[in-house]
């Protein structure tokens, strides 16, 4: 018996397991082949000692009867850890784990109590996790999988990486673990004595070695990333905005701009009489603070700096024209 079929016997007796019947139609639909197929395969699982029932009819289908239960419920490595991504179908297929996470659903499903069965398919129906911002379209980087690769097995990694300036330098690194952040790939690794962050999509070579390295027990994945993330949010903020904002304003600011820059801003204000607050806001630069602040409209005025306030007193005025 080929690999290829033994592997589909031992999913068409977990499909029957996790479910009380199927037909030879949604089982040739889930297992990638013909009517016929099923067929011969029921047969031959029958014939092995495996008691696959036919149920004849139009209504009919297949079964298993007698309780049978597999022993092929318990969780290979890859599976279990591919079964914690399995709310975000477009990372597993990227990592070439699409398969293996199917895999330990259909295991995990079929080790349910029966009354327990439905609980996969009421998840899908309740719950679906879209990580890329709507304004892309998220590309797969082309060495993402050895990259991947690596990550899972702690092995060291030869790498060239084009850095932002766009020259390319060689790293020897250890790579710790994956961030997908909006449609982009990360991955947070070792080099030397410090840890870093890279975008996969900025390697041009990757070469994944025979040595393993020690993992160092106290790293934390989401730790890192989190602070690494506030400290690039900060990092960006280079300038400085004086702003008045009426109380509608002083809502709506930390949703155009940086939040915890915002909030920071808000709570050192001054608050006139009118309810109005007067905030220095630290800003990307004058370009992006104009994009943002234009957003509120008449409940934000720029007081400082001077060319930025006259370039909104001209933008009003072009606004104004345009409407009148």
């Amino acid at each position: 018996m080929g690999l290829m079929r033994a592997a589909r016997l031992i999913k068409l007796v977990l499909l029957l397991q996790s479910r009380p019947s199927m037909t030879a139609a949604e089982l040739a639909a889930e297992l990638e082949v013909s009517e016929r197929t099923i067929t011969r395969d029921a047969l031959a699982l029958s014939e092995a000692g495996v008691p696959v029932y036919a149920d004849r009819g139009r209504a009919g289908g297949y079964r298993l009867v007698g309780g049978y239960r597999t022993r092929l419920t318990g969780l290979a490595r890859g599976e279990a850890e591919a079964l914690f991504l399995s709310g975000l179908p477009g990372a597993l297929r990227d990592l070439g784990l699409a398969d293996a996470a199917s895999a330990a659903r259909l295991k995990v499903s079929a080790a349910l109590l029966p009354s327990l069965r439905d609980a996969p398919d009421a998840v899908d129906r309740r719950f679906h996790l879209d990580a890329p911002g709507w304004y892309q379209e998220p590309e797969t980087p082309e060495l993402l999988a050895p990259v991947a690769e690596a990550v899972w097995d702690d092995r060291w990694v030869s790498t060239r990486y084009r850095r932002g300036d766009g020259e390319e330098v060689e790293r020897e690194l250890q790579p710790y673990g994956l961030v997908l952040k909006a449609g982009v790939w990360y991955v947070c690794a070792r080099s030397g004595q410090v840890f870093r962050t890279y975008r996969v999509d900025r390697f041009t070579a990757v070469a994944v070695g025979e040595e393993r390295f020690v993992r160092d027990e106290d790293f934390d994945l989401a730790a890192f990333w989190a602070e690494r993330a506030a400290e690039f949010a900060r990092s960006i903020l280079r300038a400085e905005v004086v702003v008045r904002l009426s109380e509608a304003g002083a809502r709506r600011l930390p949703y155009v701009t940086d939040r915890a820059a915002a909030e920071e801003a808000l709570a050192a204000g001054t608050r006139d009489a009118e309810g109005r607050v007067t905030a220095t806001l630290p800003v990307e630069s004058e370009e992006v603070a104009f994009s943002q602040l234009l957003a509120l409209g008449a409940e934000a005025e720029v007081l400082a700096p001077a060319a930025l306030r006259a370039r909104f007193r001209d933008a009003a005025r072009a606004l104004a024209e345009s409407y009148e």
